[in-house]
């Protein structure tokens, strides 16, 4: 089982986390939601649960809860801009399908 994130998403995570002033890291997570079935959910981490799984990269660490690590396992985090649009980017070779938004998916 693994998460990971370039070394461009793990740069812009650790910079809101010293402007936050606190943080463990990046929890990353899945909920139902949106056309196709799933959707990702990143918030900052002020601790580690027990039931977490932890992955660090570039000195930042990715936390994610075990009930959402089955629709994650592999997944790579990258940050970037196109054009004024600037935000996460997830490769996840679990999904097998997206919604014309791009907002939810399918495992």
């Amino acid at each position: 089982m693994s998460i990971t994130m370039t070394q461009r998403a793990a740069e812009h995570v650790r910079k809101s986390l010293a402007q936050r002033g606190k943080g463990e890291g990046l929890r990353l997570g899945v909920r139902t939601s949106g056309c196709s079935g799933k959707a990702y959910v990143l918030e900052f981490a002020d601790s580690i649960q027990p039931d977490d799984q932890v992955f660090e990269n570039h000195g930042v660490k990715v936390i994610v809860d075990r009930k959402s690590l089955m629709f994650l396992d592999g997944t790579e985090l990258d940050y970037g801009k196109e054009g004024l649009n600037e935000g996460f980017k997830f490769s996840n070779p679990n999904v097998k399908g997206e919604c014309g938004c791009g907002e939810s998916f399918t495992v």
